[in-house]
């Protein structure tokens, strides 16, 4: 290891994905700073740049972290850092909205884009590359051809309770027409909860690839100070870049002709999502895809949680009021979030997300997606909510445990 340390190759291929990123940001960081002026297109799509580029060093800096940190507290960091891009554009746009009514429409618009992307795009995907790579190795080693499918441990059963409980909390708010903060307190606290079980887990030593691997190569104190400088030199560019996208996205939908709700729930979590799906793809293609989708799983209960929850607290610091107020349209797509979530949840009660689960989550993701009418999307909401009454039936065996997991103690802390 020490051989590796020492070698310009090694030095070269460690500092060189950093300083590409760095050299991506720079220009959005510049227009973020008023140095740089242009129009709104070129402008939001420099600033998402920038943001994607923070996103990866992010990611890199925060896989290596596993090595340092223990328990509770690398759980914590890895999931604030997960969805840390995603999470600064939504809290931008609420508290923007607590002081400006014309930004509240945009307040729920990213959560939701992220969260079915996350569903209905990124678990098929995994799901697909992770059959091919399978089905690439069998070939080689003149195996029987693999099924498709990917299959998880028996602690996933925990992140799939605690989106139980979050999909019963988001159901209040179309059910009310508002996003409360009480709604948010209660997910904020449901997600510092599922930090602490996740902490006691039993983990195993993290498996780490490519440039996060070259980071985990420095020895312990450069390590730890390399991967300071990362995070606040990402954080800060995130920062700078969140405020300056958020407006030049929706400046964008102007000069474009486009649908400015659109944008910012489709284009925004493209950014923030990027290095967590290019994770997971690089886990699926290796023949690892279930831990693929369990980056994916996770991410899925930290922005349901956190993300959805830190919404009306922002908006209420901002100068709103208790509650985010909802239109048709917005209690629409949190009622077909949360419908996609359920259904989610259900497809995975057996623990393997098959080819059948796959195609039915990414049709149904497709089909709203391509159809905005409001009704329509209404009709697809409750088809998820009938697939997942469907597979609830089907793996009826496994509810109770599943709903229990949240709350059973690991074995090292039971009595």
């Amino acid at each position: 290891m020490q051989a590796i340390q020492r070698s310009a190759n090694y030095w070269l291929r460690l500092f060189a994905p950093f300083i590409l990123c760095t050299i991506f940001a720079v220009p959005g960081v510049l227009v973020s700073l008023n140095v740089l002026h242009l129009q709104p297109v070129p402008a939001a799509l420099l600033c998402g740049i920038a943001i994607v580029a923070a996103a990866f060093m992010l990611g890199w800096a925060g896989e290596a972290a596993e090595l340092d940190l223990a328990g509770g507290l690398a759980v914590g960091l890895l999931a604030v850092v997960t969805i840390l891009p995603e999470y600064v554009v939504s809290v931008y746009f609420s508290f923007a909205a607590g002081h400006d009514p014309s930004m509240v429409q945009y307040a729920s618009a990213n959560v939701t884009g992220a969260n079915r992307l996350l569903l209905g795009f990124g678990w098929p995907v995994v799901a697909l590359i992770g059959f091919f790579a399978m089905r690439s190795r069998a070939k080689k080693a003149n195996q029987p051809k693999q099924k498709f499918g990917i299959t998880l441990d028996d602690e996933a059963r925990t992140d799939l309770g605690f989106l139980v409980i979050a999909s019963v909390i988001t159901l209040i708010i179309p059910v009310t027409g508002a996003l409360h903060i009480l709604v948010g307190i209660l997910l904020v606290i449901l997600f510092a909860l599922y930090l602490w079980r996740q902490s006691h887990a039993e983990r195993d030593e993290p498996e780490l690839e490519g440039t996060a691997a070259l980071v985990g190569a420095l020895p312990k104190i450069g390590r730890r100070i390399f991967m300071i400088v990362i995070f606040l030199l990402a954080a800060a560019i995130i920062l700078v870049n969140a405020e300056p996208f958020a407006d030049n996205l929706v400046e964008a939908g102007h000069v474009l002709g486009v649908n400015q709700y659109l944008l910012v729930q489709w284009l925004a979590p493209l950014a923030s999502e990027a290095p967590e799906f290019a994770l997971a793809i690089i886990f699926a293609a290796k023949g690892k895809a279930n831990m693929g989708l369990g980056i994916l799983l996770s991410s899925k209960v930290n922005q349901w949680t956190a993300l959805a929850g830190s919404l009306p607290i922002a908006y209420v610091v901002g100068g709103g009021s208790a509650a985010i107020p909802m239109d048709a349209r917005q209690v629409e797509e949190f009622m077909l979030t949360t419908a996609q979530t359920v259904m989610g949840v259900a497809l995975l009660l057996g623990l393997r997300l098959g080819a059948r689960a796959a195609s039915a989550l990414f049709v149904l993701f497709a089909i709203a997606f391509v159809n905005p009418d409001e009704h329509f999307r209404t009709i697809v909401a409750f088809c998820y909510f009938a697939i997942a009454i469907f597979f609830t039936f089907v793996y009826r065996k496994n509810v109770k445990e599943t709903l229990w997991a949240p709350f059973k103690l690991p074995k090292r802390l039971s009595l």
